[in-house]
């Protein structure tokens, strides 16, 4: 059983897990998950506004952020015997603190933030607790004009992004940060290859960059790469037109070289050629699911250049407060393609299942 499906197992069945007061009449917004015919559907509801609890935060959504997850959720694609309506979708998001409980000492009333991919996991090694925390499809989704969280559960966001650019970093960018400098120990003047230009590739290039690495990325849009090396992209490569070489032509971008670091991004179609241009003591960061998350490892070849394979599958808070510094310092913006509001939430998942967009799409709230 795959990590992601373990996840939607502990979906907690209440939406709102603050006490409402019961004088409350203040309504908001939020969509949530309405079963439908092979998954489920998005559905539009109007719910009372909670009352935050010790150690709670009331934050105003402004902005959230799609990824492939939340379209395996729609479809139902993780399997496993939950249900998930009534629950909230997303998990990226950002917003702006309007209450807090009493006794937190991390946030203020007016606190730009956002939500931590898994709400309880804080640092370190994830328990399995943590692993049960990850927010969509439970009381802790994103796409709710109001969210309740645990103080634990958020991060300050860097203050030169916009909401819209903040709600990218969650799940992406983490994901992107966690597998070149936790996992890969990324230097400078490594060879990166990356795969396609969705959100966690496009993170990884720009992070790449900024670290002074040598990124080489693929995709099937000759435009798309060409607006990747605008972003500082080393060399390109379109696997359309390269389908059983790709990652022989990114090699001779290198010199013969290989890969330092690659983010497999794809899983099972293109791991064995990822570790075939894998230079020696290169690692190559697990985050596949596109093409299916199984797939035979030869531990062989990756012995014998002693090379390192990591699973990957977001990270901590404290990867999160990280990467938020290093985004800060070097003043990196997210590629968002394009921006949806809110009431074209159906519309905004519809357009990342097309697959025609680079980085990340985005939901105003």
């Amino acid at each position: 059983m795959n990590i992601a499906r373990i996840c939607l197992l502990a979906v907690a069945v209440l939406v709102i897990p603050a006490t409402a007061s019961a004088e409350a009449t203040e309504q908001f917004r939020q969509y949530q998950f309405a079963a439908a015919d092979n998954g489920y559907r998005l559905e539009q509801k109007s719910v009372p506004m909670p009352v935050a609890a010790d150690h709670q935060v009331l934050v105003r959504v402004r902005a959230v952020s799609l990824n492939h997850r939340d379209l395996n959720m729609l479809r139902s694609a993780y399997g496993g015997d939950y249900d998930l309506s009534g629950t909230i979708p997303l998990s990226d998001g950002a917003g702006e603190v309007i209450a807090v409980g009493r006794d937190v000492t991390r946030f203020k009333v007016g606190d730009r933030v956002a939500g931590i991919f898994f709400e309880k996991w804080l640092d370190g090694a994830p328990s399995d607790e943590a692993l049960v925390s990850d927010r969509g499809g439970n009381a802790g989704g994103m796409l709710s004009e109001v969210i309740v969280s645990h103080e634990d559960g958020l991060v300050a966001i860097p203050e030169h992004l916009s909401w819209e650019e903040a709600a990218t970093l969650p799940c992406a960018a983490v994901t992107a940060w966690v597998g070149l400098f936790k996992r890969g120990h990324i230097e400078a003047g490594q060879y990166v290859l990356l795969e396609g230009t969705g959100g966690v590739s496009i993170f990884g290039l720009q992070l790449a960059h900024a670290a002074g690495a040598i990124p080489v990325i693929t995709s099937s849009s000759d435009a798309k790469l060409e607006f990747a090396k605008t972003l500082g992209a080393h060399g390109t490569v379109n696997y359309r037109d390269n389908p059983d070489d790709w990652h022989l032509k990114a090699k001779a971008l290198t010199g013969g070289h290989g890969f330092d670091q690659v983010l497999d991004v794809v899983g099972r179609s293109t791991l064995p050629k990822a570790l075939e241009v894998l230079a020696n003591g290169g690692n190559v960061a697990l985050i596949g699911g596109l093409s299916g998350y199984g797939s035979d490892l030869p531990t062989d070849a990756i012995m014998w250049i002693n090379a390192t394979a990591s699973g990957v599958y977001v990270g901590s808070r404290a990867d999160f407060e990280a990467m938020n510094d290093f985004i800060s310092k070097h003043k990196l913006r997210p590629v968002i393609d394009r921006v949806f509001e809110f009431e074209q939430a159906a519309e905004a998942h519809g357009y990342l299942e097309s697959g025609n967009f680079v980085g990340k799409v985005v939901i105003r709230l």
